[in-house]
């Protein structure tokens, strides 16, 4: 194994802008992440000590009255999960006076939507098994009223709860019975050519996880009903993979970030008020700038004006390559998400290979001529073409307690590109 230490390079040890890029995706592209636990999130997350009221949220840093109100919901309901209120009113109050908010990003972790994430829910971990380095998510609640989406009534804690006391302990049961964990990216390999793009579409790899799963959950020491519990979730739960995909690209692209050189981003999150994204020259800085609100189609009895602007930490598959800048791999989302059809989405991925460093040879797209996911988006390139990455997400209603409302797509606004490249110019000691 390759320690991050091993690889970590300054930006004189670098020809040129180009040279650090192209070691920066290698290190991107070549991760071996890898599923190894399930436990408590203070098991492993520091920051989240039980004797202290801490939420970690998706996006850049923001304050909590900054916050959009489905995930203020959300982190209503983390206080009534964590049993730091019993109402709804005593846990608004604590929210937003007494707790602390800290980026998931910057305790090497990610959530989708919100992104909350307390003391007691579970999490999972996924090792870098080349670079040693770790990465955490949430699990995936599926569909309906979840608190991700910013719902929070006694069904969705309920369903944490569960997760917390059935699911994880169940999934960290079968890992043990593995050898040294359950390897990531080849699946996520599979999957892509099985008609998933990681994001808006998480069937293919959701359904061989789920397969993968069974014969360890049926020889693991658990409780007969919890196995069919979580063998009928896994299984009916479409978009179960998708946190797992999140952690797998989250230690990918903290390795690649230890190269301390170019100008590849290595995050893109979202917070409902801020867009923001880490460059590979610019160590742990964030560049923001208001987000947008995500087009696309709606449930039925809802539309446009209802929507929430844009949030959440999975845009991180963006940022490795897959999602919307691979649209190509999964023509039947671009309906569901509104984008059109099959030319639409291999014009939106030939479009996106413009802003890129070069291509993934491990994710390889057979309906894209088995050319590698389009990776390493470069902020020069992107501010020169004004080209800015496309993202598939859910939609959020923008009122607290209804949760998803449809799905579309969203562009990252060119403002935190234009910000970061005047940085890489003053660190490179370029003329602006």
């Amino acid at each position: 194994m390759t320690t991050l230490h091993e690889i970590a390079r300054g930006i004189g040890d670098f020809g040129s802008i180009d040279e650090a890029n192209r070691a920066v995706v290698e290190v991107l592209t070549g991760g071996q992440p890898t599923l190894v636990d399930v436990a408590e999130a203070h098991t492993f997350i520091p920051e989240l000590d039980p004797a202290r009221k801490v939420l970690l949220h998706a996006g850049p840093p923001v304050a909590f009255a900054d916050l959009p109100a489905p995930t203020q919901g959300a982190c209503v309901g983390a206080a009534l999960f964590e049993g730091w209120a019993d109402t709804e009113e005593q846990a608004r109050r604590i929210v937003a006076n007494e707790v602390t908010l800290i980026p998931c990003h910057d305790v090497g972790a990610v959530g989708p939507m919100g992104g909350i994430t307390s003391a007691h829910m579970a999490l999972v971990k996924v090792v870098n098994a080349r670079y040693g380095n770790v990465a955490y998510s949430t699990m995936n609640e599926g569909i309906g009223k979840v608190l991700r989406f910013g719902a929070y009534d006694s069904e969705v804690i309920e369903r944490l709860r569960w997760m917390r006391d059935v699911l994880g302990p169940a999934l960290a049961a079968a890992l043990e019975r593995t050898e040294g964990g359950y390897p990531l990216a080849p699946l996520m390999s599979r999957a892509l050519t099985m008609g998933d793009e990681m994001h808006q579409r998480n069937i293919a790899a959701s359904a061989l996880f789920a397969k993968d799963m069974a014969p360890l959950l049926a020889a693991a020491d658990i409780d007969a009903t919890a196995r069919v519990e979580v063998s009928d979730f896994l299984a009916r739960t479409d978009q179960f993979f998708l946190n797992l995909a999140m952690a797998a690209c989250k230690s990918n692209a903290d390795a690649a970030r230890a190269i301390q050189a170019g100008s590849v981003v290595t995050a893109m999150c979202r917070n409902g008020h801020e867009f923001g994204i880490r460059v590979s020259g610019l160590g742990e800085r964030w560049f923001t700038a208001p987000v947008n609100t995500p087009q696309g189609l709606f449930f039925t009895g809802f539309d446009q004006s209802q929507a929430c602007p844009d949030m959440g930490d999975s845009a991180i598959l963006e940022t490795f390559g897959l999602g919307g800048m691979s649209m190509v791999a999964a023509p039947g989302v671009t309906r569901f998400v509104g984008a059109g059809g099959f030319l639409d989405a291999v014009a939106t991925t030939e479009e996106m290979a413009e802003i890129v460093v070069g291509n993934n040879p491990a994710m390889s797209i057979p309906t894209w001529d088995f050319q590698g996911a389009p990776t390493g988006i470069d902020v020069r390139l992107v501010v020169k073409t004004s080209i800015t990455p496309i993202i598939n997400t859910g939609i959020a209603s923008i009122v607290p307690g209804v949760g998803q409302i449809g799905a579309g797509t969203v562009r990252a606004p060119l403002g935190c590109f234009t910000a970061a490249l005047k940085a890489l110019g003053e660190l490179y000691g370029l003329a602006s």
